[in-house]
């Protein structure tokens, strides 16, 4: 009893990660199935776990920070890191990925639908895997100041810098180890997506499902920066609203460009990778022989 015990203690000390990693199910699954989605879920997993094992003991890849054990007896840990913080980044690092082919990829507007058509040699690509894990660090940009100062808000105390950091308290080899962790995490992953024949059950046709992981990913922003506004750290909000005032410049005129949007040549070559997409199932999706 003592493991189940544990886990419903994780999730009611942290229900919101619970409410972005359901949003980020419904919307891996629907988009690559069950199969392509628990691969991505556990590769991430695992070396996010092995990355924190080690950091908590030799400082690399993040630097060296402690976890305080305060909720042990209420939460799920493994050995001394708790299995919330490397859970959260299985969704953090697919946000980060999917953001990546939505600049990449031709994109299927209109007819009140909004869907993605990439290819397999996008979500296999260099700039994707590049992209991706800079998209993912900077989520961390906003995330990490703010949970080190976890004694002021919902959070508790969790952790800390034994010598404290540059950056708002966390030190700049944190975000060095995001992207180097990141850009693991997406090129094993990468390797799975040209080597796996992956099962497509679970995809399915959402309307405005391309539009699932950019909001997202700004919910995730806007929750981080509302938490900053309310412990009164403007310096820190504000500066967070100054890095991300471009990044949502750029996903808003994005679909506005006509020449990223998705051609009948494009279409075929997005159906001809993944046969199951739920674009073939879209309203405004029409489809002419390669």
């Amino acid at each position: 009893m003592e493991f189940p015990r544990l886990l419903l203690g994780t999730l009611m000390l942290r229900p919101y990660v619970f409410v972005f990693l359901a949003v980020y199910l419904l919307a891996a699954v629907t988009r690559m199935g069950w199969a392509k989605t628990a691969a991505f879920s556990a590769v991430a997993w695992v070396i996010a776990y092995a990355a924190e094992f080690s950091s908590t003991r030799n400082g690399f890849p993040f630097g060296l920070y402690v976890y305080v054990d305060a909720t042990r007896d209420r939460e799920l840990w493994l050995a001394n890191v708790p299995f919330f913080d490397s859970l959260s980044f299985t969704f953090l690092c697919y946000l980060g990925y999917t953001l990546a082919i939505f600049l990449y990829a031709p994109l299927v507007c209109g007819r009140g639908d909004f869907q993605v058509a990439d290819t397999r040699a996008i979500r296999t690509s260099w700039r994707v895997l590049l992209t991706g894990a800079f998209l993912t660090t900077l989520l961390d940009l906003v995330i990490d100041p703010l949970t080190v100062r976890g004694e002021r808000w919902f959070l508790g105390r969790i952790y800390y810098y034994p010598a404290g950091g540059i950056h708002f308290g966390v030190p700049l080899s944190n975000y060095g180890g995001w992207f180097l962790v990141a850009c693991a995490t997406l090129a094993v992953f990468q390797t799975l997506e040209r080597r796996t024949a992956w099962p497509t059950a679970g995809v399915r046709h959402l309307r405005w499902g391309g539009l699932l992981e950019p909001l997202l990913y700004l919910g995730i922003v806007v929750f981080n920066l509302a938490i900053t506004v309310w412990i009164d750290e403007p310096l820190l909000a504000l500066v967070g609203c100054l890095l991300y005032l471009p990044v949502v410049v750029l996903f808003l005129s994005h679909p506005l460009n006509p020449m990223r949007r998705a051609g009948s040549a494009e279409l075929s070559r997005h159906r001809e990778d993944f046969p199951a997409s739920p674009i073939l199932l879209s309203p405004g999706a029409s489809w002419r022989s390669s």
